[in-house]
């Protein structure tokens, strides 16, 4: 993975002391809080419902365990003891004092780590695939790619205070790991029919109060040109987007009421205009970034002992089968460590549990430890045969639950338990929900289903594109919320359709319910997924089992 070198610290340490100067002026009131915000969100830092929060930038979703290790210092000795890992591939501290923010920070660029542009109107952390480098179906590790832009967009003189926020998504598997179609600009990474590897660029997705889909705005471009591609697109969308309605202000909007073509037309006159500029220092740039991202040197040796505990040990098997995906070299399997036990904070880390997965990152998995935007961990190199010993450990830590992808497995923001723009409750939702299919011993019967939570209108939990999403609103002071269903976050990515009238929070889990026990009578057999069987009857059965009272009324 990436390491910083002498510019890297350098810069960091230039802005970490700046802005200690910064918050020492807020601190003596020298700064008001509206002159302090626009320098605290340069440097991550959001004013919340009941705190201050940090929001610590996770480039592509990579660390290393002394990352992680300073991690669960930051949670222990500045926060309550815990991290919250977000759907942007961050970390989020929740309650820092004002005052500690700059020792934070400091310590994070002890083992190459900050905050910058994880929030303000600029290009926000450059997420990724969480399986890049190890898995089976990818063409390369996506993360180099990633890491130039990130390197390129960093303190970008024309692109820190944009009309809105801007993000950047890169992958290059075959299936969507990386939501790439739901940012505001995503490279894929393809081959052509002549077998050259080049890039696929999409625009104008993005979720919030007007959801969007993607559109492929260059099908296939050359590498040496992706760096002044992205910045024609930028500078394109800087330049036209609206500014008069911030919720008007994303790359969506700008291509919808402008339309794919003409941007298209305008980004080729852009790009024309400054690609001779860029004289093959950025693709140099890339060849020692590349470096960095060099396969460990895989284990051989038997896999016998994973095969005789898959056979012998219920529980490690049922692990096994949810939580490990398959690994490019055949010795290993890729490890997602769950972070949802049943009826906890989806998402929530303790110091312990960091310094845990950091330990067995060092001893198991080549030093390597990703965050995926489903807010788990993952090892993405593990020996088989040290799978066995590995579960033991994350069991001792509470970090061994086996549900990736199933019900209980759910993406939630933290909603009105913290944020300062949210309209409902999304936590508790979630640990209800999980808690109650686990109670019903029904998770492994009704197998892959995503469901996604978001406190507000801005969507931060993705429920515009889960099988089942659900969304907290405010009517009359009371908690509302709104189901969609069908919505999707891969390839075939499309937004869900709303199934009808609000549910109150004590009616949403029952709500929930009826889907899934609709689902289980509609399927066609046990391995149709909800989403499959949702795609082949339609909308109007699952409305019948939300709504029976309207049912009645009809007949």
């Amino acid at each position: 993975m990436y390491k910083y070198n002498d510019f890297d610290t350098a810069f960091v340490t230039e802005r970490n002391a700046q802005f200690r100067a910064q918050v020492a002026r807020r601190i003596d009131g020298s700064l008001t809080e509206d002159e302090f915000k626009p320098l605290r969100l340069m440097n991550g830092l959001y004013l919340q419902l009941h705190a201050y929060m940090l929001r610590v930038a996770v480039p592509y979703g990579s660390l290393n365990s002394a990352q992680m290790t300073q991690l669960a210092l930051l949670a222990e000795k500045w926060d309550k003891g815990y991290g919250h890992f977000t759907t942007r591939q961050n970390i989020q501290f929740n309650w820092p004092k004002l005052s500690d923010v700059p020792d934070m920070l400091d310590a994070l660029a002890e083992v190459g780590m900050h905050a910058i542009q994880t929030s303000g109107n600029t290009i926000r952390n450059v997420t990724s695939d969480h399986f890049a480098g190890a898995a089976a179906d990818e063409i390369e590790d996506p993360r180099p790619v990633a890491e130039l832009i990130r390197q390129w967009s960093t303190d970008h003189p024309e692109f820190q205070f944009m009309g809105r926020k801007f993000k950047i998504a890169v992958g290059a598997a075959a299936e969507d790991r990386a939501v790439l179609k739901a940012h505001d600009l995503a490279v894929r990474i393809v081959q052509n029919p002549a077998g050259e590897t080049g890039y696929q660029i999409l625009i104008g997705g993005g979720l919030g109060r007007t959801p969007m889909i993607g559109q492929v705005i260059n099908d296939f471009l050359p590498r040496a040109d992706l760096l002044p591609y992205i910045e024609s697109v930028v500078s394109v969308w800087n330049q036209i987007g609206r500014r008069d309605n911030k919720y008007k202000a994303r790359i969506k909007i700008t291509v919808h009421e402008h339309g794919i073509d003409d941007i298209r037309a305008r980004v080729k006159a852009r790009f024309a205009l400054i690609r001779p500029s860029f004289t093959g220092a950025d693709q140099e740039l890339l060849s020692e970034i590349k470096a960095h991202f060099a396969a460990p040197n895989f284990r051989s040796g038997s896999t016998a002992a994973y095969g005789a505990a898959y056979n012998a040990d219920p529980v490690f098997r049922a692990w096994a089968d949810t939580n490990l995906a398959e690994h490019r070299n055949e010795a290993h399997a890729i490890v997602t460590i769950s972070i949802k036990k049943h009826g906890a904070t989806p998402g929530d880390a303790s110091a312990d549990q960091m310094r845990a997965m950091a330990d067995l990152a060092a001893e198991y998995g080549y030093d390597e430890l990703r965050i995926s935007h489903q807010q788990n961990v993952i090892l993405p190199h593990v020996h088989k045969s040290d799978l066995p010993a590995l579960h033991a450990r994350l069991k001792q830590h509470d970090l061994a639950t086996a549900n990736i992808g199933l019900i209980s497995d759910i993406i939630a923001c933290p909603g009105m338990d913290y944020c300062a723009l949210a309209t409902a409750r999304a936590i508790p939702v979630a640990q209800q929900i999980a808690t109650r299919f686990d109670a019903l011993k029904l998770e492994h019967d009704i197998g892959h289903l995503q469901i996604k939570i978001s406190g507000c209108i801005n969507a931060c939990g993705h429920h515009h594109i889960a099988h089942i999403g659900i969304l907290g609103l405010d009517r009359a002071g009371v908690e509302n919320y709104q189901i969609t269903l069908g919505g999707d976050a891969t390839w075939t990515a499309n937004i869900g359709e709303r199934a009808g009238p609000g549910f109150a929070y004590d009616e949403i889990v029952p709500a929930v319910e009826r889907i899934v026990e609709a689902y289980l009578d509609l399927r066609s057999n046990a391995e149709e997924t909800f989403l499959e069987t949702y795609r082949r009857v339609g909308l109007s059965p699952f409305k019948s089992a939300l709504y029976p009272e309207a049912q009645k009324k009809v007949a």
